[in-house]
């Protein structure tokens, strides 16, 4: 068994560093996450994957749940590294700017979502989209990709006024959603059951982002001071790894306080604050990021293969889950880009960065897939209907979402051009 998931994992690695070279062959001008994730898609278990041959990708959605510990630790790295980007000397700049346009836009994306959903709940009738389905859903709507956004930053090196705004807002939506989550996910349980629990909706989300936010300081604290007690370089980034997947692994804890009270931690916020806390307070911080990105670029590359395996390609034979997704889609795109471009107007940022800084926030993944989880708590037809909905918009979201930022920064200016492979070849040839 473990001999068969590993070369499976193995195997999807290399199929998906194969089909950038396919892009690349064929001139597809996409980012490496939308050819990962094709690949992912290829040996899923919904395609080539299901075949069953041995070590020929994943047969089963059980084997990809052997390997989700490497999608947790590739996530957790992410956040770190976004949380890199909350330096004081960048907070100064863009701190106020960040915060006001992620709150719009999430809020915005929700608020619109659920207009249009309510408004097609009341088209379509209860037993195809329930109205607390439609709820929770415009909660969902809020969050962003961090992890698309930020391997599209890193391929294409993009530097500038766009670049600068996006990463924190990225980092921000993932605060915001959990409480608009949290409310609406409220909301509809009070529909479907008669009451609204304040310690659910109001006391849990906040206790969970004020208990990240002190975790991962802590552990930024801790590491910072025993970063001064090594003298190589080596050893600083090893010592960094390892309190990186300790903080993932404390992050998963969940402490019970009596009643419906616990306390919980998101582990993006807290990897983020652990970041944080590093590049402000170590010295050595810049040099140990430059290593780790290094590092962890194979790690991202099977994190966005398996995001793409576990892609379910049956969702497509429910026409009203495709009709829903549609909708879905289209409008949180819509708001996410009019909150977007309205509040920077409102913070004074240039006309580029109005135009293009929605665009950036269309890609879905990883936290909306955590949020279907806690929407199973709704019940299992409501869900049903949640997963489907959902599994169906991260597919393009994940798909298009990474092309489409690539585009509004090369429209911002802030990538020049995909580097040519004269140019990688020449830049990593031997100095003589």
């Amino acid at each position: 068994m473990f001999m068969r998931i590993l070369l499976a994992t193995a195997f999807a690695l290399g199929a998906g560093l194969m089909m950038t070279r396919v892009f690349k062959y064929l001139h597809f001008k996409c980012p490496d996450v939308t050819a990962f994730l094709i690949a992912g898609v290829l040996v899923g278990p919904y395609a080539l994957g299901g075949l069953g041959l041995p070590g020929f990708g994943f047969a089963r959605p059980e084997d990809l749940n052997e390997v989700s510990v490497l999608s947790n630790v590739a996530l957790g790295f992410i956040a770190f590294d976004i949380g890199n980007e909350f330096r004081l000397a960048h907070l100064r700049e863009t701190g106020k700017t960040a915060t006001v346009v992620g709150i719009v836009q999430a809020v915005m994306a929700t608020l619109m979502v659920d207009a249009a959903l309510i408004g097609l709940h009341f088209v379509l009738g209860d037993d195809v989209l329930p109205l607390p389905v439609a709820v929770v859903l415009g909660a969902i709507a809020a969050a962003t990709a961090p992890a698309a956004t930020l391997m599209v930053v890193r391929q294409y090196k993009a530097k500038g006024p766009l670049t600068d705004l996006l990463l924190p807002i990225v980092a921000l939506d993932d605060a915001v959603g959990l409480v608009v989550f949290a409310v609406s996910f409220g909301v509809a349980q009070a529909m479907i059951g008669g009451t609204i629990n304040a310690v659910s909706v109001i006391l849990n989300p906040l206790l969970e982002i004020v208990c990240s936010l002190v975790l991962g300081a802590a552990m930024g604290a801790i590491l910072t001071w025993l970063e001064k007690l090594f003298f190589s370089n080596t050893n600083r980034l090893s010592l960094t790894i390892s309190f990186v997947i300790m903080t993932i692994a404390l992050s998963s804890l969940e402490i019970p306080l009596g009643g419906d009270a616990k306390i919980s931690f998101s582990p993006l916020l807290v990897c983020m604050m652990l970041g944080t806390i590093l590049c402000n307070l170590c010295e050595y911080s810049e040099d140990i990021m430059k290593r780790s990105e290094r590092w962890t670029a194979p790690l991202y590359a099977v994190f966005f293969v398996l995001s793409g395996a576990q892609l379910d390609l049956t969702v497509f034979k429910y026409p009203t889950t495709i009709l829903i997704g549609l909708v879905y889609i289209l409008v949180r795109c819509l708001g996410k880009y009019l909150g977007a471009r309205w509040s920077a107007k409102w913070m004074g940022c240039g006309k580029i960065i109005q135009r293009e800084l929605g665009i950036t926030l269309f890609p879905q993944a990883g936290v909306a897939l955590g949020m279907i989880v806690s929407a199973q708590a709704l019940g299992a037809a409501y869900g049903a209907v949640i997963r489907n909905i959902i599994l169906f918009s991260v597919m393009i979201y994940e798909l298009v979402g990474p092309l489409l930022t690539k585009q509004a920064l090369l429209r911002a200016g802030e990538i020049s051009a995909p580097a040519s492979e004269a140019a990688h070849r020449a830049r990593f040839a031997p100095q003589k």
